[in-house]
């Protein structure tokens, strides 16, 4: 790509941030600190291709120098003979400081971004393809690698996947006599529900909020009726934006949760007065530290819904010396390896993604064989190949859930409404 091209792409990008800024939502970075090298700094001075300093960003800015995933980062650049100079930034901080540092011809030679946030960086020209930089995606499970496929080319590797399920406290569907081995789909679901309330409890929280934290959570249910995010105002996205709309209405979810952001419907669940809580694979300790239980979240008819799959992906952005990828795709190579991912990176809660991990990992773990199940059937958000398209799309599909839960408008006007804005939205792109 020409120089101009990539600037003008680059700053395209940068346009659209406040949009993508939302998708950090489902990672696992959440502190706004961050440690090691200062934006701007820069990445490719006094190193070169076998020796020398790498550099590497990622959205873990609470881990700190002791850490273990910051030992782990400084073991793997030893094995391949190089220093690594880590940045840990705020997810939405990264994603602004990758752009700029494309913009800038300074970008790190690695970069662990958020899902979704590929596509935005390999539009703008800033990553470099695994058929360039040689990394290795053949045991990746293709729906967990989907995120990282744009027009049929790759732009990275996963470092594993979070999820949803639904979590649900065995003492409350006891007392309301509620087998869990039941909910089988949004009919045996919605019993339940009623069953709970009759005994003055709560049925279920989630995530109904104006950002990507509400698209997320809303995905198992538009999906699981069937519904594409390319149609997002089809019968059956109405019927499952009714769904939710309806256990509103019934008192079966309280009202709090058009404001709940994840963590916030989280810490409903742990009062110990609500029978469900849709949430992820990162709520794993807390949940079993008060006996919580997981189920798939079923689809309309039965079955298990599709889930969209949060977690980061390892990239290897654009360098004036080419000759620096090998030792990158070294570098993520061993960050990624089975080995380190259940040694390590379960700090981060992520299931594997690769076959071979996940069964490292229950064997490890026995925990994680209900969310390895659930990961088994995930889709990424920015798969079907919608790549940038998704951020508009899903914009307009939570500002739809929004209006729903407040009753400004039907599920199926604010629906038709989101597609219609959506659509205006990808075209003026």
């Amino acid at each position: 790509m020409q120089a101009s091209r990539k600037a003008r792409a680059v700053g395209a990008a940068l346009l659209t941030l406040g949009t993508v800024a939302a998708l950090a939502a489902c990672s696992s970075g959440s502190n706004s600190s961050n440690t090691g090298t200062p934006a701007g700094t820069s990445t490719g001075s006094g190193s070169t291709s076998s020796g020398g300093t790498y550099n590497f960003w990622d959205p873990y800015p609470q881990y700190n120098a002791t850490s273990d995933w910051t030992k782990l980062i400084e073991s793997c650049g030893t094995q391949n003979g190089v220093t690594i100079k880590r940045t840990g930034y705020d997810t939405t901080a990264l994603t602004t400081q990758a752009l700029l540092a494309a913009q800038q011809g300074n970008a790190p030679d690695i970069l662990l971004v958020d899902n979704p946030v590929v596509s935005t960086l390999a539009k703008a020209g800033a990553l470099t393809t695994t058929a360039q930089n040689g990394l290795s995606t053949g045991e990746i499970a293709q729906n967990i690698e989907g995120a990282g496929v744009i027009n049929g080319s790759t732009y990275g590797v996963p470092i594993g996947a979070n999820t949803l399920a639904l979590y649900y406290n065995p003492k409350v569907l006891s007392a309301a006599g509620v087998d869990p081995s039941s909910i089988t789909s949004w009919s045996t679901l919605t019993a339940a529900l009623a069953k709970v309330k009759a005994i003055g409890k709560t049925g279920i929280t989630f995530s109904g909020i104006n950002t990507e934290e509400g698209s997320f959570q809303f995905l198992p249910w538009f999906w699981g009726s069937g519904a594409n995010l390319t149609n997002i105002d089809s019968p059956q996205a109405v019927a499952a934006l009714t769904l939710w709309t309806t256990w509103l209405k019934d008192g079966y979810a309280p009202n709090s949760v058009i404001q709940d952001t994840q963590t916030t419907a989280w810490q409903e669940f742990q009062t110990g007065n609500v029978a469900f809580a849709e949430n992820g694979t990162w709520q794993k300790a807390t949940a079993a530290t008060m006996g919580a239980k997981v189920i798939q979240i079923p689809a309309e008819n039965g079955g298990s819904a599709p889930v969209p799959t949060g977690g980061e992906f390892f990239t290897i952005p654009v360098q004036k010396d080419t000759s620096r990828y090998a030792t990158s795709a070294k570098i993520v190579q061993c960050l990624s390896s089975t080995s380190n991912i259940v040694k390590t990176d379960n700090t981060l809660n992520y299931v594997a993604p690769t076959k071979a991990g996940q069964q490292a990992q229950a064997s490890a773990d026995s925990s994680l064989s209900d969310w390895i199940s659930a990961v088994g059937v995930a889709k990424a958000r920015t798969g079907d190949n919608l790549g940038t398209k998704y951020p508009l799309i899903s914009q307009q599909l939570w500002t739809a859930v929004q209006k729903a839960e407040s009753g400004a408008a039907t599920p199926s006007a604010a629906l038709a409404a989101a597609q219609s804005a959506a659509t205006a939205a990808i075209n003026k792109g």
